[in-house]
């Protein structure tokens, strides 16, 4: 199964960004084939197990929300083998920890067989029509950008702050890609991990 690539925190100002809200929670990722449809499922890092219980109910979330309308498109569109990568989240997840709350998944990549994951602008043609991370901002992104971001005064934007997707860089695989995460947020999670450096470079 195809993992989600890292995402760089350095802005970068000189490129053209599709600038989505990121929803704070658990990255979930489903792999599709026309044989077996939607058949196996994975965390960040490896497949789904019982690591974090509150992930297991993710493939019935997505099966009910997503699975029926994303069958029919990438049929559509002749995929071989694709991946969807979805968020896991609650409104109490912070971090990648979860309450006992309602969740919900939300798409926000799709990744063809040999494709990679697609370039925000088809994946809005694509997919646009599906729930997804809401657009914020389309553009370079400048000092007040950042600024907006940090102090989550951006309209539309929660609380961990936004994810900002350009085109195509053969050295990234995939869309070139960063992400920007407002003050709240980060203080929250020095607030949870204390001195622990290292558990702090790894949720954040």
């Amino acid at each position: 199964m195809k993992p989600y690539p890292s995402i760089a925190h350095r802005p970068d100002h000189t490129g053209v960004f599709h600038v989505f809200d990121k929803l704070d929670g658990s990255l979930i990722r489903a792999e599709w084939t026309p044989k077996r449809g939607f058949s196996k499922f994975g965390r960040k890092n490896g497949l789904l197990d019982d690591s974090n219980p509150w992930l297991q109910e993710a493939p019935g979330l997505f099966h009910a929300k997503y699975a029926e309308d994303l069958e029919r498109d990438f049929r559509k569109q002749r995929y071989k083998r694709a991946t969807a990568y979805l968020e896991f989240h609650g409104p109490s997840s912070f971090a990648g920890n979860h309450e006992d709350e309602e969740h919900t998944v939300t798409l926000f990549d799709v990744a063809p067989f040999k494709k990679g994951i697609l370039q925000p602008r088809e994946f809005l043609k694509l997919f646009g029509h599906l729930d997804h991370p809401r657009l914020l901002h389309h553009g370079r992104v400048g000092p007040w950008l950042l600024k907006a971001v940090r102090e989550g005064s951006l309209d539309g934007v929660t609380f961990e702050g936004v994810v900002c997707k350009g085109a195509f860089s053969q050295k990234a695989g995939g869309p070139v890609m960063f992400k920007i995460k407002s003050q709240a947020w980060i203080d929250r999670l020095k607030g949870i991990c204390g001195d622990d450096e290292a558990k702090f470079e790894a949720l954040y």
